[in-house]
């Protein structure tokens, strides 16, 4: 395990990646497009990205890409494409990853179905990564460490050579130590996977 924190400088340009490339199989069609409060499900969470001042913000699509793209096509937003949508989470993360240009400090890594999360989250990890030297921020819901998570760039090469399903969860855990938490409630967690969980959400 490298040591992140003897190679980590100020953080002043944060970006965001977006997953947004699987198949929906337990929702049944692509719940990305799925309308919340009047919006497609993937462009809220890349317009609180926006509105967060990430930048770039990187959507990293799969199925239906260029549907998805529509739904975003007004939005200053750039896209990376997964080699294999039904694969695990981090060969979506990998292909964000190398949308990135050299010049980015760190990067929040953001669920599109993770509706309840905020600008104001999002802001807090920003904040948080700039005055302090934390190498990567995490979020926790009780118990649980999720998304969205805080990599600053010195960490990019241990998410790279990771394979597996959570966002980067081993490199989390293996961080966990150095990490600086930020605490949600509970509710927030909630992602969307199911026809169940979008009547629920839409009710």
């Amino acid at each position: 395990m490298s040591d992140a924190r003897t190679s980590t400088g100020p953080t002043t340009h944060v970006a965001a990646i977006v997953l947004a490339a699987g198949a929906s199989s337990r929702m049944g069609r692509n719940k990305m497009l799925l309308a919340v409060d009047g919006e497609p499900m993937l462009r809220r969470a890349v317009r609180r990205a926006l509105a967060a001042d990430c930048f770039p913000v990187v959507v990293v699509v799969g199925h239906e890409a260029e549907q998805a793209r529509a739904a975003l096509a007004d939005l200053d937003c750039t896209f990376a494409t997964s080699p294999d949508p039904t694969g695990p989470t981090s060969t979506s993360l990998h292909a964000g990853l190398r949308a990135l240009g050299p010049k980015v400090d760190a990067t929040i890594v953001m669920l599109g179905d993770m509706v309840h999360v905020t600008e104001d989250m999002l802001r807090a990890l920003i904040a948080s990564s700039v005055t302090g030297s934390a190498p990567l921020e995490v979020s926790r819901y009780g118990e649980v460490l999720a998304p969205p998570l805080l990599f600053r760039r010195a960490l990019w090469p241990e998410l790279l050579a990771w394979t597996g399903e959570g966002c980067g969860k081993a490199v989390v855990k293996a961080h966990q130590t150095e990490a600086a938490m930020h605490d949600w409630p509970v509710e927030r967690l909630h992602d969307i996977d199911t026809p169940a969980d979008y009547e629920e959400l839409t009710r």
